[in-house]
């Protein structure tokens, strides 16, 4: 069985280089950017409702990993790169699909001249989990 999916849009950053982009949520107190949707997904209607929430789960894919292939095993940082753990106990990039998700606080939305941008914050990873005694 295989899946086809296409994006919807594109997360801009303030993070441009790999080794400036915080490993964990929390190592930081701003951050964020900007999903802008591209068409046929960025009109206002495909956003109608969306100010009532103020958390987004955001699905993306690691494209800058996906040449790499994929690995049963990594040494993740936390751990201070000397031990092996198996790729499914890890946040590693290198995985079998490369898909992440992140829970992001949704800021904003723009619409306008044929544009839907939604404004989004840090993710928020850690503070759900403590909330909700996960």
């Amino acid at each position: 069985m295989s899946f086809t999916f296409q994006p919807i849009g594109t997360i801009h950053s303030p993070w441009k280089e790999k080794f400036a982009v915080p490993r964990q949520p929390g190592l930081i107190q701003d951050g964020g950017g900007e999903l802008r949707l591209q068409a046929p997904y960025n009109q206002p209607e495909a956003v109608r409702g969306l100010e009532a929430f103020s958390h987004l789960w955001l699905l993306f894919v690691f494209h800058q990993t996906m040449e790499g292939g994929w690995r049963p095993t990594v040494r993740p940082p936390r751990l201070g790169g000397n031990a092996r753990m198996g790729v499914f106990a890890t946040r590693s990039t290198f995985r079998p699909n490369p898909i992440g998700m992140s829970l992001v606080e949704l800021k904003g939305i723009r619409t306008g001249k044929g544009e839907v941008v939604l404004e989004i914050g840090r993710a928020v990873q850690q503070e759900c989990r403590d909330r909700n005694g996960i």
